[in-house]
């Protein structure tokens, strides 16, 4: 399936977000652990937590988690210490991604762990047992999900959990995160020195929960804004000023805070170097495009990962020159998403650089774009999202297997046609 995505002539919308993904899936798990009879309200819809939700509550001997990397970590941490046996498994890709790194630190703790095919990899035997271990030391710069799913298993360990970071410690706002909600939810942990986390044993309470929305959902509405907002200002600049500024892009995104637990809401800030302006209301956030953009974007995206293919193609597609770096984790994500960005890319006609695999950059080199690209999304669903506000500046933009955003936002196509674009089935040929 193929959708064609051409652009509104005017943006301007009030959108309602998704819920965040990353609070959902860390509240359920904590909820369980509490053995608590009140569910978090305004979960999120995604398939993410759809399966994380049937995984907590079914009692089948297999959990097929689907293509949630999320629910593969956390999951694997809850049912070491959750009385029975197991088997977790998911998609062909799900079983290619590595988990090595936390079978081995929960086997450490105690765990009885078997991978059920390939060393190393899901699917895993997982048989739930009181981990007797206290003290764990682990690489920084290995994923956060790791970490956390370490965290929150943390508190049902008789003498709690002491763990060590060692080098540098990539995506700690997820972390922050993570104890964050731990605390909401009645456990005591916290930071200790630079590089060590103490969480005290005694488990979890019952406590009411409301799930904020989803910043990394948010960064596709500045995008939007951003791209409409530089193509106005050329249209302007055509015709010597006279353009007239009340369709110019205005997007209200509901349910954000300003001081939201969400790494990912630095977003706001690194946009505000493309024209993006925020503003918080009552309600959320409006969005507005002001000033003039940065010449060349450089930041670190080692905290915010996951706004990576945002940005790489919004800086593209307004012809600002970027280096990115901190980007490690990108090659373990539903895809090499690496790779996948300057695949895509250069059907656009975008020559981008890989180094050491961290490190993305453009310089304003292109080649010979598609006549009529067909954007790829490797089952990943920020290849789809990231990719769509592209018809903003081209014609139209041509999305492969677009469904694939229902793993973080399923309503993100309903959300593009509310504020007016076009969403159309490809026809087959014949």
């Amino acid at each position: 399936m193929q959708y064609i995505v051409s652009a509104p002539s005017t943006l301007r919308a009030s959108i309602q977000l998704p819920a965040s993904k990353s609070i959902s899936n860390r509240a359920l798990i904590l909820h369980s652990l509490a053995q608590s009879n009140i569910v978090p309200c305004n979960l999120s819809d995604c398939d993410d937590t759809r399966v994380m939700i049937r995984a907590l509550n079914e009692t089948s001997e297999q959990i097929d988690i689907l293509a949630a990397g999320t629910a593969m970590r956390f999951l694997t941490a809850y049912l070491s210490v959750t009385p029975g046996t197991r088997t977790i498994t998911g998609t062909k890709r799900m079983q290619q991604r590595p988990i090595r790194i936390l079978v081995d630190a929960l086997r450490k703790l105690g765990a009885q762990i078997e991978y059920a095919a390939n060393e190393g990899f899901p699917p895993l035997r997982i048989t739930g047992t009181e981990l007797k271990g206290e003290e764990i030391s682990l690489a920084g710069n290995i994923s956060s999900q790791y970490i956390s799913a370490l965290l929150m298993i943390g508190a049902m360990l008789p003498k709690g959990l002491r763990l060590h970071l060692t080098g540098d410690i990539i995506s700690r706002p997820y972390i922050n995160l993570t104890l964050q909600l731990m605390r909401d939810f009645g456990a005591k942990a916290e930071w200790t020195s630079e590089n060590s986390i103490t969480v005290h044993p005694g488990g979890y309470q019952e406590v009411p929960f409301t799930v904020e929305s989803d910043w990394s959902a948010a960064s596709y509405w500045y995008q939007m804004v951003a791209l409409q907002g530089i193509k106005n200002k050329k249209i302007e600049k055509q015709e010597k000023g006279s353009f007239n500024t009340s369709t110019y892009p205005e997007i209200e995104l509901l349910g954000l805070f300003s001081h939201s637990y969400q790494g990912d809401s630095r977003g706001a800030e690194v946009f505000s170097k493309l024209g993006v302006r925020t503003e918080y209301t009552d309600h959320g956030v409006k969005l507005t495009s002001i000033g003039v953009p940065v010449a060349r974007l450089v930041e670190d995206f080692v905290d915010i990962p996951d706004l990576a293919q945002t940005f790489v193609v919004t800086c593209c597609l307004m012809n600002i020159p970027f280096r990115f770096t901190g980007l490690q984790s990108l090659k373990i994500k539903e895809t090499d998403r690496i790779i996948a960005l300057i695949t895509e890319l250069r059907k656009l006609g975008y020559v981008i650089r890989s180094e050491q695999d961290s490190i993305l950059s453009w310089d304003g080199e292109r080649c010979p774009a598609e006549a009529e690209p067909v954007i790829s999304t490797y089952e990943d669903h920020r290849m789809a999202m990231a990719f769509a506000p592209a018809c903003l500046i081209l014609p139209q933009i041509q999305i492969d297997e677009p469904q694939v955003v229902s793993k973080s936002y399923p309503s993100y196509w309903e959300s593009l046609q509310e504020a007016g674009f076009k969403v159309s089935l490809k026809p087959k040929k014949i």
